[in-house]
């Protein structure tokens, strides 16, 4: 961002520090091959980075300006400015110093790290506060005694365990009994917990004593500390005791169905888009998922739907989900896609899924990742991949939302009835519900086209009194002040520039009443007349009298509006008003 400031400084108007990745991969690739790997997304990812970054230096440069306004030649802007630059406003301190430097002036940067430190102090204090301070603490405590909880749910949903800690109330207990709500780790569990945008699996755990313990989510804490939470049913549960573990079968097959399909997504959105894609988030849960990525600009409806043929085209091959432990540097030169950024242990899990079958990369994997969640035994399983939306989350990351399997047919379904229930009101077969559709739209904008024409004659003089001609004079000057209930607001100014004409010289005041009762005022000027009356004001006492505020537009034509329709005729009063006063 310094560079940046620097090149702007020189005179550079576009973004150029991207222009440089080539040079730094082939200086620093063979040290960090990551650079090598992420080349693509690094350079999308500054060219965009850089893009917004102009923004906020033109915005922060504006707003330091006024700032210092009053500082003269040399002086020293105040700390608690400086970091409201940084904080609500994205500008960093040291940008701001050198913006200020050029002009002889310094930085409080003592006040500036104080206004930080109290807004942490605030931060802590709030975390603090809620108690959840002291709820993570004991997650740290169990897994320094317990150690880490040993996951069996890759090829197993119940198993037999033994609990080796509870908590209630964020406390380390001995007991629940019937009626708590808590949390309960075991030794081993088939229970998945949330991590890698995978949601934590449900189920039950019970023991011959009668324990039923109903798990409503599975969060892992603490670096491995795997934690079942929810109700103790009936029975109790006390440490040392074997329980058995079930996981929601269905549950949990819907969601892995839905992690598989963010991988193919992924892939496929590779292939379409190009090699700078790359996962920036996930959300996989059993009833869809959400997959998001880089790239820079909206997916458009014939690259969506290319993305959702190829991760089909890999379901109905129903390929075998492979997954292999391997050391992550093998890994990562087996050509396994790895999340840019991500820290790696020395092991790594590896799932490969899906066979190539067109251009260069034919009889290849098609998706080759690593991950630690859990994934449907072949392709085939996933069912079916349906594509609901594409959006903005940030700056240079999109997202796609998806249904695969049962809730992707039962979306179709839904789909298909609400086709065959528009084709039977508007008696069309459903193949030409879409033209029917066109059709109708195209004749309703013809008639909201012609309404529009014969609101402006009734205005311009098809209503006789309440025609052009009928305007009034005051002080010498021409004035057309027209009520319109119902016109649409949009349709004013056009009729304000018929009238002008009508007046060739004058003042227009047009006040339209909607159905909600609110209120939209045009007021126009002709240009003669600019000298001695200005729209912008007539156009707010109007606004006035109807119980608005403000209004805007320029010395010829001007627009406001306000939420008491009923004073209608008072703003017109208002106008006239002015024009008495000359």
């Amino acid at each position: 961002r310094r560079a940046m400031r620097h090149a702007q400084l020189l005179g550079a108007s576009e973004p150029l520090m991207w222009r440089l990745v080539p040079a730094l991969v082939r200086e620093m690739g063979q040290a960090y091959p990551e650079l090598v790997r992420g080349q693509a997304l690094i350079t999308e990812t500054l060219k965009l980075e850089e893009s917004r970054f102009r923004k906020t230096l033109e915005r922060g440069l504006g707003l330091l300006d006024e700032a210092t306004a009053d500082l003269g030649e040399s002086g020293t802007l105040d700390g608690r400015t400086a970091f409201r630059l940084y904080d609500t406003y994205g500008f960093p301190l040291d940008l701001t110093q050198d913006a200020l430097k050029g002009r002889g002036l310094s930085v409080d940067v003592a006040g500036f790290n104080a206004a930080m430190e109290a807004q942490k102090q605030e931060a802590r204090a709030a975390w603090k506060g809620s108690g959840e301070a002291a709820t993570e603490a004991v997650w740290f405590q169990l897994r320094e005694r317990l150690g880490a909880t040993e996951f069996l749910g890759y090829s197993d949903l119940t198993a037999e365990g033994v609990v080796t800690g509870l908590v209630r109330d964020g406390k380390d207990v001995t007991t629940l009994s019937a009626g708590d709500e808590g949390a309960l780790i075991a030794n081993q569990t088939p229970f998945y917990g949330e991590s890698g945008g995978q949601v934590g699996d449900v189920g039950v755990i019970t023991s011959p004593e009668g324990l039923i313990f109903h798990v409503t989510d599975t969060q892992k804490k603490a670096d491995g500390l795997i934690v079942h939470l929810g109700r103790v049913e009936s029975g109790k549960v006390e440490t040392g005791h074997p329980v058995e573990l079930s996981v929601d079968y269905r549950r949990r097959q819907s969601t892995r169905a839905n992690h598989s399909a963010t991988h193919l997504l992924h892939e496929a959105l590779r292939q379409t888009l190009g090699d700078h894609v790359a996962q920036k988030g996930s959300m996989v849960s059993p009833d869809r998922l959400r997959f998001d990525f880089a790239h820079p600009k909206s997916v458009d409806a014939e690259d969506l739907s290319r993305v959702e043929d190829i991760a089909n085209a890999m379901v109905l091959q129903d390929g075998a989900v492979e997954t292999r432990l391997m050391a992550v540097d093998d890994a990562i030169a087996s050509g396994a896609r790895a999340l840019f950024g991500e820290k790696y242990g020395d092991e790594v899990r590896v799932v490969t899924m899906g066979t190539n079958i067109d251009g260069d990369l034919a009889g290849r994997p098609f998706s080759v990742e690593l991950c630690g969640g859990t994934h449907v035994a072949r392709t085939g399983e996933i069912g079916l991949v349906r594509v609901l939306s594409e959006s903005a989350v940030s700056s240079g990351v999109r997202r796609v939302e998806a249904l695969t399997g049962d809730a992707a047919r039962a979306y179709l379904d839904r789909q298909d009835q609400r086709v065959r229930g528009l084709a039977a009101t508007l008696k069309v077969p459903a193949d030409q519900v879409e033209d029917r559709v066109r059709a109708l739209v195209d004749e309703r904008r013809a008639l909201e086209r012609e309404v529009a024409d014969l609101r402006r004659q009734v205005a311009l003089g098809g209503g006789g009194s309440s025609g052009a001609g009928a305007h009034e004079e005051i002080g010498g000057v021409k004035l057309a002040a027209r009520r319109l209930d119902g016109v649409p607001a949009k349709d004013l100014k056009g009729i304000a520039d018929g009238l002008k004409g009508e007046l060739e010289s004058g003042v227009v005041a047009l006040v339209a009443v909607s159905e909600d009762g609110k209120a939209a005022i045009v007021a126009a000027v002709t240009g003669d007349l600019v000298g001695r009356f200005d729209a912008v004001a007539l156009v707010r006492a109007a606004s006035e009298a109807v119980g608005g505020k403000g209004g805007g537009g320029r010395p010829d034509m001007a627009q406001a509006g306000g939420p008491d329709g009923a004073r209608a005729d008072a703003a017109l009063d208002a106008v006239r008003e002015i024009l008495r006063k000359g």
